[in-house]
């Protein structure tokens, strides 16, 4: 499965930064005004020990960096992927003339693989393989982390992203997809409930 799909909630990320930023510039002018009135009164104030210091919000900045390799590195396994595919079609006398093409193959499961191909296939998806069940789900909660920075309150608009990518797969695919990647969605929802948990949020799942 890709991360594209998650890929979708960037733009609404970055406008909320900008509010975020707008607002909390905002408050730091007016809390500079209040001080600045309170020095220029004559009266005598009285100062609680007790009195409520100012808190500031927190932010959370998109990590950037983690995000692009994150996408370089689930291009170069999913073009990497694509070329396995491509070679076992040539090999059969089938050829494709779009993307989809390759999933419409896979999905067909009219084909025979070769022994190399297999090996490489079974590694890949293995419990501890790349494209396997724990892997591939944490791959998708670390870009939703990253892409947020952290942010708790995006939590569900990253899963609704997930969601939607899955069902543009499942589009792709011309049907419901295979178990592993039924297992990783569960798996991912799973991931989600726990980020919405430890953030004291109800899950929407």
């Amino acid at each position: 499965m890709s991360v594209n799909g998650v890929t979708g909630a960037t733009n609404t990320y970055d406008a909320y930064q900008a509010n975020q930023a707008t607002s909390t510039k905002a408050a730091e002018e007016n809390t500079s005004k209040a001080a600045s009135e309170d020095k220029n009164d004559t009266g005598v104030v009285y100062e609680s020990s007790k009195s409520a210091s100012t808190s500031t919000a927190k932010t959370y900045t998109q990590n950037t960096d983690l995000v692009n390799k994150m996408k370089a590195d689930a291009a170069a396994h999913a073009q990497q992927l694509q070329n396995i595919v491509t070679q076992l079609m040539s090999k059969q006398g089938q050829t494709y003339n779009t993307a989809n093409g390759i999933w419409s193959f896979l999905a067909s499961g009219d084909f025979t693989v070769d022994a190399a191909t297999k090996a490489q296939a079974e590694k890949d998806i293995a419990e501890d393989g790349y494209w396997g069940v724990e892997q591939t789900s944490d791959r998708i909660i670390d870009f939703a982390t990253a892409l947020t920075g952290g942010d708790p309150d995006k939590i569900e608009e990253m899963r609704e992203a997930f969601k939607k990518g899955y069902k543009m797969a499942e589009e792709t695919w011309g049907g419901k997809l295979p178990d592993i990647s039924q297992r990783t969605y569960d798996a991912v929802m799973e991931k989600f409930d726990k980020l919405a948990q430890e953030a004291g949020l109800t899950t929407s799942n």
